[in-house]
């Protein structure tokens, strides 16, 4: 059962990082660790779990439930856990769902399946919502991707699916486009059920917050919580001064961690939580592999920049 059955998504909301060892397994003690860390951090509304920043597509289905598991022990009880569902085929989706739920989870953030990436109807996504709906009453979060991926969801399918599935209550907003950004924000906000937009918009948060999103899911959360956290106060107290304060150091970090290859974005995150000494190591999974050391050097330096290591720290592994 969920620990915050009424939670809806809305806020702060990190997706955290998952350590491994160099045998690639996981590496729980520095999970846990990571996961109290992050979640000390004060004005947060949840944490999520299972997404890109965890490496999903390369965990297991057992992995999956015992990050959820870990998860929950370490942070649960203090705030909600956003479980994702990262899964190509519905019924899969569905599974994924329900041993959310029975894990604890109090949402659920629904990633496109792959093929639509070749093509997709309304019916289609609608099927898979569905199939996802009647498997568990959790609240859903769309991951909205950018149209031109292929696995966007164009405007009269998101229409359909707010009007068809009542659970959906939030969207995670990767839109790039601005006037598109805040064509969702005004008018999914507005609606009579309205559906919060979290903006996933790191690399240029301040933008999109100041358009109006209730809220953001970010993977460098795992890093920067506590600044994005104050930087969402001050945009909702409307002061602009602070507001950009904030922006300017959270700036130097948005410009590493997300700059070409993009995928390599949570790879960046584990290198900054390994300089700043919250990580033993920064381990990935393949296909993706350790970034190089003059990159790190770009990570030490825009850290410093921003005020989060001395220019002078030595790293700590």
């Amino acid at each position: 059962m969920p620990r915050h059955p009424d939670f809806v998504p809305q806020g702060v909301i990190p997706a955290v990082l998952l350590p491994f060892h160099t045998d690639l397994s996981i590496d729980e003690p520095s999970f846990r660790a990571h996961l109290r860390d992050v979640a000390s951090v004060q004005g947060l509304s949840a944490i999520t779990v299972n997404a890109h920043s965890t490496e999903v597509a390369s965990c297991t289905p057992d992995e999956q439930r015992r990050v959820m598991e870990i998860a929950g022990e370490e942070a649960g009880g203090k705030l909600p856990i956003i479980h994702g569902v990262w899964a190509d085929g519905s019924l899969e989706a569905a599974r994924i769902a329900r041993q959310a739920q029975n894990g604890g989870a109090s949402a659920l953030l629904v990633f496109p399946p792959a093929p639509f990436t070749i093509g997709q109807t309304a019916e289609m996504a609608l099927t898979h919502f569905r199939t996802i709906a009647d498997a568990t009453d959790l609240p859903l979060i769309v991951f909205q991707y950018p149209l031109a991926t292929g696995q966007g969801y164009p405007a009269a399918t998101l229409e359909r699916l707010f009007e068809e599935v009542p659970t959906i209550r939030a969207i995670k907003d990767w839109t790039p486009l601005v006037p598109q950004h805040e064509s969702h924000i005004r008018t999914l906000q507005g609606r009579k059920r309205p559906i919060n937009v979290l903006s996933t918009n790191s690399a240029w948060l301040l933008s999109s917050l100041v358009l109006g999103c209730n809220g953001l899911l970010s993977g460098s959360g795992s890093v920067i919580a506590d600044l994005q956290a104050r930087l969402y106060r001050a945009v909702k107290a409307n002061d602009l001064a602070e507001a950009r304060r904030l922006n300017d150091r959270i700036y130097p970090t948005a410009r590493v961690f997300y700059a070409d290859p993009f995928v390599d974005m949570h790879n960046r995150m584990k290198e900054a939580l390994v300089l700043l000494g919250k990580l033993p190591r920064a381990v990935v999974r393949p296909p993706l592999v350790k970034i190089a050391d003059a990159e790190i050097a770009r990570i030490r330096a825009a850290l410093v920049e921003a005020g989060l290591l001395a220019a002078g720290a030595r790293d700590a592994a």
